[in-house]
């Protein structure tokens, strides 16, 4: 099949019954599999069965979906759920199920025509470092609460069997950089990441203190070192479209009832590559 074009979306957050209605409609648009690829970057929903809705609902009608965890999918609610990597690994599995793309599977090259590209989903979490340089990595909890912001993530987001998020996020950042390491240098990619690679684009105007958890410092120059065509991101609910270094980085969130205009459900599938060219 000759290739479509790779599309993204992010942070549906499918408990919402407008959000899940979206989903539907992006589905019932096409009446059979298409050659489009599609991201999916992360907080589907808060539980297996709607990341399970997703893929049933989305699988059938596009050539490959792509995942990467966002933390609503990490969250533990119920009691005695599994925990940390057992749950994400859960998740892994039901990707593989589905047969969707997953952090955890090897990068697959895009059909497209030019130089290798590989889609590259990322599991990267965040390390408290999107904070001001006078802020002490020990003191940055307390400097959000300053302005009483806690997330939720304290509370359901288990870093088990690491000892604390911030490790789990060093774990996940060492394992990646030597996978990305790894490919031949006439490789380029696409990099996906529930949360953004750059502390620049972690910025909330009405809470802005929430940047601590947003990523982390060490992926700041990866859309370089690893020869990106473009970055692909949600968490933040804004969505942008931003070039650094030559580089598209693509926010691509749908979000809450609230932020979006549900008349028009196409417009939200960002198209991130083949480029778009200008009209």
């Amino acid at each position: 099949m000759k290739a479509g074009a790779l599309l993204a979306v992010s942070d549906l957050h499918v408990r919402q019954v407008q959000n899940r209605r979206f989903v539907e409609e992006i589905a019932a648009a096409r009446p059979g599999k298409t050659a489009d690829w599609l991201i999916l970057g992360g907080d589907l929903g808060e539980s297996e069965k709607d990341l399970e809705l997703v893929f049933e609902t989305l699988a059938p009608k596009f050539e490959r979906l792509v995942w990467v965890p966002g933390n609503h999918e990490l969250w533990t609610v119920e009691k005695d759920g599994p925990r940390g990597e057992e749950r994400y690994g859960r998740l892994v599995d039901m990707c593989r199920r589905y047969d969707v793309l997953s952090p955890e599977d090897p990068y697959e090259r895009w059909p497209g025509d030019g130089p290798p590209i590989v889609i590259a989903p990322l599991f990267l979490l965040y390390d408290y470092s999107f904070r001001p340089d006078d802020v002490p990595a020990e003191e940055a909890l307390a400097w959000a609460a300053e302005h009483g912001i806690v997330c939720t993530d304290e509370y359901v987001l288990h870093p088990d069997p690491h000892p604390s998020r911030a490790a789990w996020c060093d774990a996940r950042v060492r394992a990646t950089e030597a996978r990305l390491a790894a490919l031949p240098e006439e490789v380029a990619t696409i990099l996906v990441n529930h949360f953004p690679l750059r502390r620049e684009h972690a910025r909330l105007p009405r809470v802005p203190r929430f940047s601590i958890w947003c990523g982390t410092r060490k992926t700041e120059d990866w859309h370089m070192r690893f020869r990106a065509k473009a970055v692909v991101f949600g968490h933040l609910h804004i969505r942008q479209q931003r070039e650094v270094d030559g580089v598209v980085f693509h926010e691509v969130s749908l979000g809450y009832r609230r932020q979006w205009d549900p008349s028009q459900p196409e417009r939200y599938l960002r198209q991130v590559w083949p480029p778009k060219r200008p009209t």
